[in-house]
């Protein structure tokens, strides 16, 4: 049985373009993103503003303390900057050596490192992580987590990166060093007949996995056990539930992106979510190699 029933969910805003990830930013405002480009702000009235347009498709987003927007482009094959003035910038594209295929996820540390996940080609294997520095260097700190990775979460202790790998499928992680490189990956767990997208973790360190298919939400948790927090079978309320995303004064409003539809669904969650890293970034910072 699940654990939120899907009663319990309610349209939180509606009128989006196939909304693929939400993320909240450091205004308490949810963000996301659209199949056209479209670059998203959404009140908590529901009010939807669109902060620019990039002309591709955008995935999965983050934000820094300023209020930029850090989106990843599967079309445009790019990660870029949208300002809260909705000036586009390109990012980093990867490196001369390793241009992006798929960026499809990035996440933010403390230190102002952006994680991103690349996901290659669907079982080609070809997937990777770069690390973009906060002076714009971009460098890759994984090609073993290689098979189609896709969501990111940081640990709420920042040592561990989780990864969805939809081509497994399941989840692994990998230890944080001191420069931001990766060690090993490590098996977490898997979700047979299920394909992991997005990760969230909420601040008593319990792992939530949404799903492109079937549509289901689970939670991993830190005693290992794997349970179903939601799921749709009629692919209404929650369709393609893609990412997943806390925001409110207290963190406990589950919000959740429906990639096969144009809404936001949203459920109260029995604990706050983890706090994400909102870095103050470099004005000047651009991608290099």
């Amino acid at each position: 049985m699940a654990e939120l029933a899907l009663t319990s969910f309610r349209t939180y805003a509606q009128g989006l373009d196939h909304p693929e990830c939400v993320a909240v930013g450091p205004d308490g405002l949810i963000y996301a993103g659209g199949e056209a480009g479209q670059i998203y702000r959404v009140q908590p009235t529901g009010v939807v503003e669109t902060l620019a347009v990039t002309g591709g498709f955008i995935l999965g987003l983050c934000l820094d303390a300023e209020l930029n927007v850090y989106a990843c482009d599967l079309k445009q094959q790019v990660v870029y900057r949208v300002s809260p003035q909705g000036e586009v910038t390109c990012y980093s594209g990867g490196t001369p050596e390793r241009p992006m295929i798929t960026p499809n996820f990035p996440v933010f540390d403390a230190a102002g490192r952006l994680y991103v996940a690349d996901s290659g080609g669907w079982h080609a294997r070809n997937g990777c992580i770069y690390c973009v520095h906060p002076d714009g260097r971009t460098v890759v700190v994984s090609e073993q987590l290689n098979e189609f990775p896709n969501g990111l979460a940081l640990s709420p202790d920042g040592r561990e990166m989780f990864v969805a790998l939809s081509n497994i499928p399941g989840v692994a992680k990998a230890e944080v060093l001191a420069d931001g490189a990766f060690g090993p990956p490590v098996p977490v767990v898997t979700t047979p007949q299920a394909i992991p997208d997005g990760l969230a973790f909420d601040a008593a360190g319990d792992l939530l996995i949404a799903c492109y298919t079937p549509d289901v939400i689970y939670r991993y948790s830190r005693a290992g056990q794997l349970s179903v927090v939601a799921e749709d079978w009629e692919s209404t309320t929650l369709s393609s539930p893609t990412n997943v995303a806390f925001v409110g004064e207290d963190r406990r409003t589950l919000v959740v992106a429906s990639l096969s539809r144009w809404h936001l669904a949203a459920a109260e969650w029995s604990v706050p979510g983890a706090a994400p890293h909102f870095p103050k970034m470099p004005r000047a910072a651009t991608s290099v190699a």
